[in-house]
């Protein structure tokens, strides 16, 4: 089991290097880690384990973020209608975006960045990936092209930058953080007011 203090912070070298391509099939240790990802996000989602072991929650988690340079990441989040996704995402490749832009109006946060960060992040709206997917309950893979648009596009797209050692801090306008593009809608959830 991995705990948030487990999880490395911004200051850490490795969250600047590219990861490495995961081989296939996957070795006992790379299964260990999509598991210890998987069980830290399930986690992040029962409130009893969350004050219990102390785990800052979250809808995504990287390899690097526990310290191993692999191109590989878990996705748990509910989109904006409220369908839930889970992902065990290995060697992922976007070839495709929309010129058209999203952006999240609370801005992003990070298990690796233990501060507030004020701004907005502009990514595509819509993406297309070819991935390999890891099944935790068949423990199988198959190859598979993901086509995301809004929140799971942001999501995918922000952990697909930990595996280029980018932050979503170093997204942000510099001079005018809250600048909003003229070709960009922000991400609205259903339950969501105006």
């Amino acid at each position: 089991m991995i705990f948030y203090k487990d999880i490395i912070k911004e200051d850490h070298p490795n969250l600047r290097k590219m990861s490495k391509d995961v081989s296939l099939p996957l070795s006992e240790k790379d299964i260990e880690t999509l598991e210890l990802m998987n069980e830290y996000l399930v986690n992040s989602y029962d409130e009893e384990a969350t004050a219990k072991y102390g785990i800052r929650p979250g809808v995504g988690l990287s390899a690097v973020q526990i310290d191993v340079l692999k191109r590989m990441f878990v996705i748990m989040a509910y989109d904006e209608k409220g369908d839930f996704h889970h992902y065990a995402v290995i060697n992922p490749k976007i070839i495709s975006e929309s010129v058209e832009l999203t952006y999240l109006k609370s801005g992003e946060g990070c298990l690796s960045v233990d501060r507030q960060v004020e701004g907005l992040i502009f990514r595509p709206r819509r993406i297309k990936a070819n991935v390999h997917l890891y099944d935790f309950k068949e423990k199988t893979i198959s190859k598979q092209q993901l086509k995301l648009k809004d929140y799971l596009a942001v999501v995918f797209q922000h952990e697909y930058d930990h595996l280029k050692g980018v932050l979503f801090v170093d997204r942000i306008n510099k001079e005018n953080p809250f600048l909003i593009l003229p070709n960009s809608i922000p991400v609205t959830f259903e339950n969501e007011e105006d």
